[in-house]
């Protein structure tokens, strides 16, 4: 993508209704004026909130929203120009239960009060699969230990991958900290009784998997 593009779409972003864009500094150093109040300032309800961490275009978020009106949704991600698109579709379909918020998912506890979210989904993850790289696996304890902190006690966890490696990795690291495994698959289109949110939405990037026939992977879990 040009940068005359990018500077379009965040120039975009800035007038979406959908979207926020807080400095690093209004989440670090103060109180974020959302932080505990996504629901009453934003989405106007007390809808279960859920979250969709490393959003990309923000096509499983839009899509869980319009899937179920009665869950409100936010698509998290630091790159806005690639978020735009989701964004962009939430206001021209007029999706009210779907937001996007730009930053890093280091910061999640800062952007969101303990207990605030109900539910937290990650999908397709860059596994890192190098060990120098572990610290940014996004299901590693360290993760693990934020999302939990925003995360109601019985708070469910969602890992949708097409990599075996960060599957593996992260069913190994479940099980050996004693968190619940509510379901595991590691081929959810050539399994019966998928849950059905798993298979009927789709990425782009999904799409271009399943061509290659490579498996897509999925994990339920609360963190304990």
């Amino acid at each position: 993508m040009g940068s005359k593009n990018k500077l379009k779409r965040f120039n975009e972003n800035e007038t979406f209704a959908n979207v926020y864009q807080p400095k690093r500094e209004d989440l670090v150093d103060s109180d974020y004026e959302m932080k505990g109040h996504w629901n009453a300032k934003h989405f106007k309800n007390n809808n279960p909130l859920v979250l969709e961490l490393g959003c990309g275009k923000g096509e499983y978020s839009v899509n869980l929203a319009k899937k179920y009106p009665n869950k409100n949704f936010i698509g998290i991600d630091i790159k806005g120009a690639r978020f735009w698109r989701g964004a962009k579709t939430g206001i021209e379909e007029n999706i009210p239960n779907v937001a996007f918020l730009r930053t890093q998912i280091e910061l999640l506890d800062k952007a969101f009060a303990e207990n605030e979210v109900d539910e937290i989904w990650i999908t397709f993850p860059d596994p890192q699969i190098k060990y120098k790289r572990t610290k940014h696996r996004m299901t590693n304890s360290e993760f693990l230990k934020r999302y939990k902190k925003v995360l109601k006690p019985d708070g469910i966890m969602n890992l949708k991958t097409d990599s075996e490696f960060m599957h593996g990795y992260t069913l190994g690291l479940l099980h050996g900290e004693g968190h619940e495994v509510l379901y595991a698959n590691h081929n959810v289109y050539k399994q019966e009784g998928s849950p059905e949110e798993v298979t009927s939405i789709q990425t782009h990037y999904e799409n271009i998997y399943l061509e290659q026939n490579k498996p897509i992977t999925y994990i339920r879990f609360k963190i304990k």
